[in-house]
């Protein structure tokens, strides 16, 4: 256990002492959010606790053979019909990252916040936040073994699939020797390792290809060589037939050209607004630039949703990175 045992009994206090939870994790959700979600849904049923899975949209096809994965709420085509007293956010840095989930929070809402980012503010009732663990799937599996519970093989799927995609497949910096441990116990549950990561790491779908294509087409990089971006758009979208979560990934292009210390992705996401994604190789704290403008996350991998058009925001950020360089 590498955090307070305290925040573990209180954690358990609230699993154990409430009953029909909403479970949430951030917008645009990957692994180890997906993962999460699921996991907590797992440990519930365990504890023969009512509880709904939602998320403000879809989650990725290519996680559709998690245990339950289907049993997740996609809150834009299928509203609740209440609100929810016992909240339970997983992998969410900051509360604003629920989206349209926390609508259905009840007034008064206690929320258990389980999270590894270290800039998370503490928004829950009950936080259990551990900002060195490699994904948040990290804590639930020292909280599903702190509360005594057996793991299956569905449920080490789960935990294996949020570490493999934090971790870039065990390659980021955060890939510790009790990740590797943990990897190790739940291999031996069964999990697919190979196989999981030939689904989660190295396919892709045409549209996905080539969106990638056309992003790499209009990259740019500084003066200096240091900082390398691209930028995408529903155009881009429309015209190569990609959705969303085919932008998973595209943002390590640029950061991994040599040289580059800071790899940027702009998404436009409406006439005034643009989601960034930032990689840095170490040397720059990119959470830190991203908290300037309002967004979270870690020190190599962060993001930020920035008001204005693509033309203002690129400028501002580009100063900010130089800054920390």
């Amino acid at each position: 256990m590498q955090t307070n045992e305290r925040e573990f009994r209180q954690a358990q206090r609230f699993l154990t002492e409430h009953d029909n939870f909403l479970v949430v994790a951030h917008v645009q959700p990957d692994g180890d959010a997906v993962s999460s979600t699921l996991a907590v849904g797992w440990l519930l049923s365990c504890l023969g606790k009512k509880y709904v899975m939602v998320n403000e949209g879809p989650i990725p096809k290519r996680m559709e053979y998690l245990w339950e994965a289907d049993k997740i709420v996609n809150l834009s085509s299928a509203p609740l019909e209440a609100a929810y007293s016992h909240i339970i956010c997983v992998d969410c840095a900051d509360f604003r990252r629920t989206g349209k989930s926390s609508q259905y929070f009840a007034e008064n809402a206690e929320i258990l916040n389980i999270d590894h980012h270290p800039t998370n503010d503490g928004y829950g009732t009950c936080n259990l936040i551990v900002p060195h663990a490699a994904a948040t799937v990290e804590i639930l599996f020292d909280l599903i073994a702190f509360m005594d519970l057996n793991l299956d093989k569905d449920a080490a799927t789960l935990i294996y699939t949020g570490l493999l995609t934090d971790t870039g497949g065990f390659r980021y910096s955060n890939t510790t020797p009790k990740v590797m441990a943990t990897a190790s116990k739940l291999l031996e549950y069964g999990v697919d390792g190979p196989g999981l990561s030939e689904l989660l790491l190295e396919q892709m779908t045409l549209p996905q290809l080539r969106l990638l294509t056309r992003a790499l087409n209009g990259l740019q990089i500084s003066e200096d060589g240091k900082i390398s971006w691209v930028s995408v758009n529903d155009e881009d979208l429309r015209v190569t037939g990609a959705i969303h979560e085919d932008l998973e990934g595209i943002v390590n292009y640029p950061r991994n050209i040599q040289g580059v210390e800071v790899g940027l992705l702009f998404k436009v996401i409406s006439e005034n607004a643009v989601k960034v994604s930032m990689r840095s190789a170490g040397k720059v704290d990119v959470a830190r630039v991203a908290q300037s403008f309002g967004g979270g996350g870690h020190v190599r991998a962060a993001g930020a949703r920035i008001e204005g058009t693509l033309e203002e925001i690129v400028p501002q950020v580009l100063d900010r990175v130089k800054l920390q360089l």
